[in-house]
């Protein structure tokens, strides 16, 4: 099956702590740049991060199953064992959890690990891994 894939454009501060974030940190690979704003090909899609003054969207919480979850984020839905590796990436790499690596939901249809990070401009990542991928969407 073909998924298409989605495009987010996103507000940054900086090209120069972006591109090491998401290359080196995230081994994103790099696409187009610019002055700015800077592409990057995030797990098949594209993120456009774009240098601005200030972001226009005030941070907010959701509760979700004990945890206060970061609004808005967004990320990306990995198999287990490659969420497994990425987070132990970045706890080897001493990056600081907004929320930390844990499995929500246990033992049920939506069973899902999940950690928060921030990029070096405050946006907030999920990175989620579900034990049924087929259980995605389903409640």
């Amino acid at each position: 099956m073909n998924i298409p894939r989605f495009h987010l454009a996103f507000p940054v501060n900086d090209i120069e702590s972006t591109r090491d974030f998401y290359v080196d940190m995230l081994c994103c690979k790099l696409g187009r740049v610019d002055e700015c704003w800077i592409d990057f090909d995030f797990f098949g899609h594209q993120l456009s991060a774009h240098v601005v003054k200030r972001a226009t969207v005030l941070p907010g919480q959701h509760f979700i199953d004990g945890e206060q979850v970061p609004v808005p984020h967004f990320g990306v839905i990995l198999d287990w064992l490659e969420w497994e590796r990425l987070r132990d990436r970045l706890k080897l790499a001493g990056i600081d959890f907004t929320v930390e690596p844990t499995v929500r939901f246990k033992g049920e249809v939506g069973e899902q690990a999940t950690l928060f990070i921030k990029d070096p401009s405050g946006n907030c990542l999920e990175f989620k891994a579900f034990r049924d991928q087929d259980r995605v969407f389903s409640s």
